[in-house]
């Protein structure tokens, strides 16, 4: 058997075309650029520019690992973006030259996960949040792309902290907030010192928001508090009645005085500046992370946990839902044309697991969490069950078909593949490996099948003679494979799986070809369309991606 060690270095990019996907999870992630022409938001270890306009897609490559916050630059020059480690690793702080669409510098300090950052408001410095293994605030000079000083963000009395803000109009000012704590801060530059006072206030603070005399902060309780910068003391907390559902997750304040809030239960609400009482409100679909005005505030724009992102007009506060998206992993896609035509309820009693259709539109085939592999057949308005085949010991994870309509492979995680006639309901062939299987393939001229999964290897084997393994390929360097397709002509496949990586390979010498970087989860399923112009890969962090497929096919 051939192994091969798979160095992505030196191997040729894949060029992404389109993403359909936002993770709504990260906090104040849906931004809208100074220009007020594009949004910027997360997913995975990509940042997406998106045109306002048309919906025009760019992408910002340069994170190993999913993005956890992003600032933008109030001049607008600039975007950062942290990410989260594995422990013991350094999280990289990436500032983006926005006008080249390119890294103008990489930070490396904090610890397993950047929390959160901020731009000073003249763009001179960038301030950091580490995560809760990293717990310490450092201010960074970014025309010298050098780190000035570092402090532990809260007394070791106090929680972690979880959210910055900058002061609007001071360079030296800036303020921290978490679990009991609220911490205004002084940059003093000739001595490299950060300085906090602490404001007494007590609760947890979710996010914080401030104009030039006062910080407001929303707590995990449904309070609305307004602090004093100068002095650091409570102005005001309210509302005194009917608090904010779930905690208040996101304040944006508008240049009326009046606030916009949203809320851990999906609420978003207009409410007063001077008593916190809720003037207008509309209800989302799961909790509110953003909130993104665009221009003077006229329209905004809102995302949530749901994956979902909405534009508001201010005037009426009518809602329109403009992207949808996962929020959960991606199981499979298919690529087809077709309405609903029926569906087969309780067709398995531990869940269908995966499915595949004749060329004929008469049958499918699909399998089951208990091992079962079930043929239907299909008539205008209704079903019947022609065969349950039980061989199977474990979940069946693929399915296909061979072209004729005679003949099926199902892979298992019980270690083996088997090829089944669906006209006689009978076993014509067995693989066994060590592995649990998670994909198969036929190749185009049906004489062999690829197989692969948590073993990292991909196996090529006769369908006659399915005894043992004609050829081996190591296929990942860490995490199970856990999707695979075949080109129409033969010549390509593509694998994804747990190290995120979409890798196209020669069939024939047994090579990467080309290597596609911008998941943030593991890769669920791939596709490559059949113009063999397009690849498509799902993950489990919702997101599909749709890649320029690199060879042109033979004719």
């Amino acid at each position: 058997s051939l192994i091969m060690d798979v160095e992505t270095e030196s191997i040729p990019r894949l060029e992404l075309e389109a993403v359909i996907g936002f993770n709504g999870h990260v906090s104040s992630g849906l931004r809208v650029h100074p220009d007020n022409e594009h949004m910027i938001y997360p997913l995975g270890c990509t940042i997406i520019l998106k045109r306002i306009k048309d919906g025009k897609q760019e992408f910002l490559h340069g994170h190993t690992n999913n993005v956890t916050c992003i600032s933008v630059s109030k001049s607008g020059l600039y975007i950062a973006s942290g990410q989260v480690n594995f422990m013991g690793f350094k999280a990289t702080i990436i500032i983006w030259d926005y006008a080249t669409r390119t890294i103008y510098t990489e930070l490396v300090l904090h610890k397993a996960k950047v929390e959160a950052l901020a731009f000073s408001p003249n763009d001179k410095y960038l301030v950091s949040l580490g995560g809760q293994d990293d717990g310490s605030i450092v201010v960074w000079n970014i025309e010298t792309k050098q780190a000035i000083c570092g402090s532990p963000a809260s007394a070791q009395s106090a929680g972690h902290s979880l959210i910055l803000q900058y002061s609007n109009t001071n360079d030296n000012i800036f303020v921290s907030a978490g679990s009991g704590t609220l911490r205004v801060w002084e940059l003093d530059l000739p001595n490299r010192k950060i300085r906090p006072t602490e404001c007494q206030t007590g609760k947890l603070k979710r996010t914080i928001s401030e104009d030039d005399q006062f910080i407001f902060c929303g707590t995990m309780s449904g309070d609305i508090m307004k602090v004093n910068l100068k002095t650091k003391l409570l102005n005001h907390c309210g509302p005194a009645k009917s608090k904010y559902s779930m905690g208040v997750n996101v304040i944006k304040i508008l240049k009326s005085g009046d606030l916009l809030v949203g809320c851990g239960s999906g609420t978003v609400t207009l409410s007063s500046g001077t008593n916190f009482k809720t003037l207008k409100k509309v209800d989302l679909e799961k909790a509110v992370t953003s909130i993104a005005t665009l221009g003077d505030g006229n329209e905004f724009f809102v995302g949530t946990e749901a994956a979902q992102m909405y534009r508001f007009s201010y005037e009426n506060f009518k809602v329109e839902l403009i992207s949808t998206s996962h929020n959960e992993a991606v199981k499979d896609v298919a690529i087809l044309f077709g309405k609903l035509m029926l569906t087969i309820h309780n067709a398995h009693t531990m869940g269908a697991t995966a499915i595949a259709g004749t060329r004929d539109c008469k049958r499918i085939v699909s399998g089951g969490g208990e091992g079962q592999v079930c043929v239907w057949e299909l008539k205008p308005r209704s079903y019947r069950l022609l065969e349950a085949m039980k061989k199977h010991k474990a979940a069946v994870t693929c399915l296909k078909i061979k072209s004729d309509d005679t003949e099926c492979v199902s892979a298992s995680s019980d270690g083996t593949c088997i090829i089944w006639d669906i006209v006689r309901f009978v076993v014509r062939q067995m693989m066994i490996a060590n592995t649990l299987f998670r994909t198969v393939c036929y190749h185009p001229e049906e004489f062999q099948i690829i197989t692969s999964g948590t073993d990292r290897k991909v196996a090529y084997w006769d369908v006659f003679e399915g005894k043992s393994a004609l050829r081996q390929l190591e296929a990942s360097q860490s995490g199970a494979i856990n999707g695979m397709h075949i080109s129409q002509d033969g010549k390509y496949f593509v694998t994804g799986g747990d190290d995120k990586l979409v890798k196209v390979w020669d069939y024939m010498l047994g090579g990467v070809t080309h290597v596609g970087v911008g998941h943030g989860g593991s890769i669920t399923s791939m596709k490559i369309c059949s113009n063999s112009r397009n690849l498509v890969s799902t993950s489990a962090d919702g997101a599909i991606l749709c890649w320029k497929f690199p060879h042109v096919p033979s004719s």
